[in-house]
């Protein structure tokens, strides 16, 4: 899979529960433990340090809700979760966020979020804190079974308390905006750079509530139970012509590559990255192992995987490619290389594709489609390939974009 410092023994022992945290509008990119040296998360930091980051987990579509479907769907999670003895709570803000799969499978608690315009008093008034704290009576209650955060807050309400907006902005800095709206605008040469810096101040002072959050959470955890804390969807925050959530959301990295830490009593080495191309179906798949569930093996591309025995170099890589469709355009990541082809721009008119160079352009900034023809034609004629249906086996198309073969320079990094 391309991956190192891999753990081993990744499913020698069953989980006795788990907490799953999946988080929409959550990027990888703002995460220290994906690089980021501006933004404070202790929860997380101590989650990954004792536990396996997934480097490059690659949401296979820009829709939130089918994204969440594959993880809850990976290995029959959802299934093997209603199988535990105490069985699957489901604690969200928006029950009509939930894939039917998982609304289905659990005791499904909706706490409604906080109806303001202003920042919260305390952290304990904020629609995370009030989301995390149902979620932690849910977990007082159990021995043997499952707790799954679905958290909807990030996109909706900035309403985190002064002290945590305050925490990333400088006295030179000019005040952010006020209010708990989250902005959603186009990013052109007219926007003030000033502007920019203060919403993304804004926005890691709510990433440092949701870290603030999950550490109440990890306190009430049963004994022996694995955790997985998952982005389903990002956020533009002006890396790509545009800040906040979009109607059509265009396959950027901010938006696809997400973050994703689990931790296990069967991974028994801490600190471990998976390198390898992930999908979320993997995710899914691989926690329904550790909680005693079927593994998954190799087989088809668009499938969930258990990465168990891939983790411990017992099996072969599942893909050499993500392949990722939506409404408004398409993407195929490589180990090398990283094509976005939009169906159109901010301004309605038709989008130029754009090639990244991967790992190394980890933000998608520096397009070198016209620098690397070849391989920019070889990706775009993929991403055509799959059009606006979904990025997996379903129609013959989709599944030539995961499964004809990629030139030597489409996999490897150019020298």
């Amino acid at each position: 899979m391309g991956s190192a410092d891999a753990p081993t023994g990744a499913t020698a022992r069953p989980a006795a529960g788990a907490l799953v945290v999946t988080i929409d509008r959550l990027p990888a990119w703002i995460l220290p433990a994906y690089g980021s040296t501006w933004v404070a998360t202790p929860a997380l930091d101590g989650l990954a340090a004792g536990g396996l980051v997934f480097d490059r987990l690659f949401a296979t579509t820009t829709v939130a809700g089918a994204t969440l479907a594959a993880v809850a769907g990976g290995g029959g999670l959802a299934d093997v979760l209603t199988r535990l003895a105490d069985g699957l709570v489901v604690i969200t803000a928006d029950d009509s966020a939930l894939p039917p799969a998982l609304a289905a499978a659990g005791r499904v608690t909706v706490v409604p979020l906080p109806r303001r315009r202003r920042v919260a008093a305390s952290a304990e008034e904020t629609a995370l804190g009030c989301l995390a704290a149902a979620a932690a009576t849910a977990l007082g209650s159990m021995s043997r079974g499952c707790v799954w955060c679905h958290v909807t807050s990030l996109g909706r309400g900035w309403d985190a308390p002064e002290g945590f907006r305050d925490a990333f902005v400088d006295p030179d800095d000019p005040p952010p905006p006020a209010g708990a709206e989250v902005p959603a605008f186009a990013v052109t040469a007219a926007t003030d750079p000033d502007d920019m810096v203060g919403i993304r101040q804004l926005f890691a002072g709510q990433v440092s509530l949701f870290d603030h959050c999950l550490a109440n959470l990890l306190a009430a955890l049963p004994p022996d139970w694995a955790v997985l804390v998952c982005g389903i969807r990002g956020m533009a925050l002006g890396l790509h012509g545009a800040v906040g959530p979009r109607e059509v959301e265009t396959p950027d990295g901010e938006i696809v590559h997400l973050p994703a830490i689990l931790r296990a009593p069967a991974v028994a080495d801490a600190a471990q990255r998976e390198r390898g191309l992930v999908i979320p179906a993997d995710l899914g798949a691989t926690l329904a192992a550790l909680l005693g569930g079927p593994s998954s093996l190799p087989g088809k591309p668009w499938l969930g995987h258990d990465l168990g025995s891939m983790l411990a170099g017992d099996a072969p890589p599942p893909r050499d490619r993500v392949v990722v469709a939506g409404p408004g355009g398409g993407a195929v990541v490589t180990d090398a290389w990283s094509m976005h082809v939009a169906r159109t721009t901010e301004s309605g008119m038709p989008a130029a594709r754009r090639l990244y160079a991967q790992p190394d352009d980890f933000f998608g900034i520096c397009d070198v489609a016209d620098r690397s023809p070849q391989v920019a034609e070889e990706l775009a004629a993929l991403v055509s390939a799959v059009g606006e249906g979904a990025a997996d086996g379903a129609d013959e198309a989709a599944a030539e974009a995961w499964l004809r073969p990629l030139s030597p320079a489409a996999r490897e990094p150019a020298a």
